[in-house]
């Protein structure tokens, strides 16, 4: 508040900002009536190739389960999905908003599938307004790299094997305070998972020089503007 001063409840309004300063005002009968219709049902539009979609447009993901009666199409779909390794692309409305959505085939003991929400277009970063300064990789350099990934791969992703660090912290701290023991305030650990800094590692080896800390990563998803996303 600019001017310290609480604003009632009543007296609150819903805006866009369309120039710096500016703004337009809606009544909540002006927002309601642009809400999209809420439907129970996704309208499949296209099917493409499960590759074919980046998952860096990936959002919330749905497990979809049969109605009564509609366990046979259900499998069908599934399986003529799996079998031409195909999603199926559509729009699924809820909540006034409307979403793309990705319906993919997935197996766990049992095969079903996802309903994966989709970005938009304008909600993703284009990887081109990042600076990347273009490099040449030498053959050796790229063999290395090759026997250094080789080294740590895995056939399969377990997500198991992943652990919350900082929410077994709390739970454990949680469960203190449940049985009215004190926390003693340490500094939270720095041990964990050991990450390879690929290109670190190539210089460490070819160099023979210590390791450089990585630069800080640049989120895909676009930041918060004036509209907010969901």
């Amino acid at each position: 508040m600019k001017e310290e001063i609480p604003v009632a409840r009543e007296d609150i309004v819903k805006g866009y900002e369309f120039s710096k300063d500016q703004y337009v005002v809606f009544t909540p009968e002006e927002l309601k009536a642009m809400e999209e219709a809420g439907t129970h049902m996704a309208e499949i539009t296209e099917f493409v190739p499960i590759e074919a979609v980046d998952p860096v447009y990936f959002d919330k993901a749905y497990y979809l389960a049969p109605d009564k009666g509609g366990a046979k199409p259900y499998a069908l779909l599934a399986s003529a999905l799996r079998e031409s390794k195909r999603c199926a692309l559509g729009r699924w409305a809820a909540r006034g908003k409307q979403y793309i959505v990705m319906i993919r085939p997935v197996e766990d003991l049992v095969e079903g599938l996802v309903m994966q929400q989709l970005l938009y277009a304008g909600e993703v970063r284009a990887l081109r307004d990042i600076d990347i300064p273009k490099t040449d990789v030498k053959p050796a350099e790229l063999k290395l790299a090759q026997q250094l990934i080789e080294q740590q791969s895995s056939d399969k992703f377990n997500p198991a094997e992943y652990k919350d660090d900082v929410r077994e912290r709390i739970e454990a701290a949680v469960q203190k305070k449940v049985e009215g023991k004190e926390i003693t305030l340490t500094e939270a650990p720095e041990t964990g998972a050991q990450v390879i800094d690929l290109m670190a590692a190539l210089r460490a080896s070819l160099e023979k020089k210590p390791a450089k800390k990585a630069e800080a990563a640049k989120p895909a998803a676009k930041p918060a503007g004036k509209s907010a996303k969901k």
